[in-house]
């Protein structure tokens, strides 16, 4: 077939069109050059690349919409719960710093633009792009629509010519600023981690251990855990010739015999504290009770507190573990149970079958999305993206289809559930769909700007690069030097941090393989949803201030 038969082909099947940028896409943005990858905004370069062979190769909007709501409401539904409660300890200085960096990259963009008469378009495109934020691009694709309703593609393409060419390098320049800044200040990520253990997100690896109990108490086991804050799980207790499960109630006496899980420093302050280390494994010890992984799938008990489902007054039994994705955590009373995690559940062998009903243990039954709540919340969602936002001089500002699902979705996976309305997804399903939207958000945009971004690029488009990494290299710098200089913050949460503001997980893969530690993970979820939030309002600011 000919390039012509080709070309006619794809633009007369969209969807043909779009799953071949997907697919060419994914292999390119897994490529890796100097330690970054582009991942899936690979995407927007593939689309760019189809749109610039042929302007009949464009994809339709609706693709576009469709993409961006699924792909932000995702993002608030997993961290609304994080982010309120980063709030309790130090997510308000995070998010003030946070905040302080995008305002010092918005009043360098728009000193970038009046020094090289760059249009409002194209700088606030750039803004985006140095920032890595898709939804901040939706948001201000959407205003220029609603004030230039009139054959619109050319005001469209200009944002998405900014955002593309600013991009690459709003990857990689955080990447060496971290590099760097980490060098000048001798950073050992080790000892920061440490001495300010509070910033780890305890995803330790964990061990089980038998323990003899040696020293008198009078405290029950509840009593202990609230006094002693230990990271730990009492599992079995064998004393004399009886093998219970401990209980809040049960109270540790010398001689006793008890099995612990737990990670390797909790187990240690435990022993020190109760007695010493036994040679006898009460886990092999079948004879009354089981032990099984269960795969939580029952609605009614996603969304719901451990302490709240009553597991060991119904059926007498325990959950010793909670894996939700590649995370194993420790279960305590506030544990909230979402929909696909797997629990390890010890109970007597005639209870265990009750128990898998109780919790669900069904791969089928959570693969069913609620469509009810999913698509409540969504439309709701949209409803108040739409709701005008004031602002001084007579300008009136909205969310869109880009913030309002994010602000609902936020609140909304906070909240967990209403009455019998689950709204989180399950893990799995959550990651799928907003890989999906992102996919599909990108490959529309980089369809309907191709031809205009080679034209771009001939003709002074290295001077937008320049100002996309400067703005980039600003709020890095503001970031990482104020934050660990003067406000104190160790690099490792700092460089989380950065990667936050940027909402660019590429930056939070390298920042978490450079501290070998996860106390990036914890500056990432603090700053992430209130950034992406900034910046939709900020780009749209800076657009109307520059016209």
């Amino acid at each position: 077939m000919e390039v012509d038969g080709v070309i006619s082909l794809l633009a007369g099947n969209p969807l043909l069109l779009l799953f071949l940028i997907a697919a060419a896409g994914y292999p390119l943005g897994r490529l890796r050059i100097a330690g970054a990858s582009l991942g899936v905004a690979a995407v927007l370069f593939v689309g760019l690349a189809a749109s610039a062979l042929h302007p009949s190769l464009k994809l339709p909007e609706i693709i576009q919409q469709i993409g961006l709501v699924l792909f932000v409401y995702t993002i608030g539904l997993s961290s609304g719960a994080v982010f309120f409660t980063s709030f309790r300890k130090h997510g308000l200085k995070f998010n003030l710093l946070a905040i302080g960096g995008l305002i010092a990259a918005f009043i360098t963009a728009a000193g970038i633009s009046a020094a090289l008469q760059i249009k409002p378009t194209f700088t606030a495109g750039l803004f985006s792009g140095s920032l890595t934020n898709t939804p901040a691009l939706a948001a201000l694709i959407e205003y220029i629509k609603s004030i230039q309703p009139v054959n619109p593609d050319t005001a469209l393409s200009e944002p998405i010519i900014g955002y593309s060419l600013a991009y690459p390098l709003g990857v990689i320049i955080p990447i060496l600023t971290i590099i760097i800044v980490s060098r000048i200040f001798k950073v050992d990520y080790q000892s920061e981690s440490q001495q300010q253990s509070e910033f780890n997100l305890q995803n330790d690896p964990l061990y089980t251990r038998t323990l003899l109990v040696t020293r008198p108490n009078s405290q029950t086991v509840a009593e202990m855990m609230r006094h002693e804050h230990w990271n730990v799980i009492f599992g079995r207790i064998k004393s004399g010739d009886t093998l219970d499960l401990v209980s809040g109630k049960t109270v540790l006496r010398p001689g006793d015999i008890v099995s612990l899980i737990g990670s390797a420093n909790g187990l240690e302050e435990v022993t020190a504290r109760l007695g010493e280390v036994s040679p006898i494994h009460l886990e092999q010890d079948l004879k009354k009770y089981d032990k099984r992984r269960i795969f939580v799938s029952n609605p009614e008990i996603g969304g719901r507190r451990l302490k709240d489902i009553l597991l060991f007054n119904r059926f007498g039994g325990i959950i010793t573990r909670v894996r939700r994705g590649d995370i194993e955590m420790l279960p305590h009373g506030d544990t909230v149970l979402n929909l696909g995690d797997v629990v390890r559940v010890v109970a007597p062998h005639e209870q265990m079958n009750a128990i898998s009903h109780f919790l669900g243990d069904s791969y089928r039954a959570v693969s069913e999305v609620d469509i009810l709540t999913f698509g409540l919340g969504l439309a709701l969602g949209l409803v108040v993206g739409q709701i005008p936002l004031p602002l001084p001089g007579g300008i009136t500002l909205r969310l869109g289809i880009a913030g309002g699902p994010l602000i609902v979705s936020l609140l909304l996976g906070a909240l967990g559930r209403t009455g019998p309305l689950l709204w989180n997804l399950p893990y799995s399903t959550n990651l799928t769909l907003r890989q999906i939207g992102l996919v599909l958000f990108l490959a529309t945009i980089g369809t309907r700007a191709g031809d205009s971004f080679i034209f771009t690029l001939k003709t002074g488009g290295g001077f937008m690069l320049l100002g996309g990494a400067v703005i980039t290299i600003m709020i890095s710098v503001v970031i990482l030097v104020i934050g660990y200089r003067f406000l104190h913050i160790p690099m490792g949460v700092l460089a989380g941090i950065l990667a936050g503001v940027q909402t660019q997980p590429a930056v939070l893969s390298f920042a978490l393989e450079d501290a070998k530690n996860d106390q990036p993970n914890y500056g990432y979820l603090a700053v992430y949803p209130l950034a992406m939030i900034a910046k939709i309002i900020l780009v749209q600011g800076l657009f109307i201030l520059l016209s």
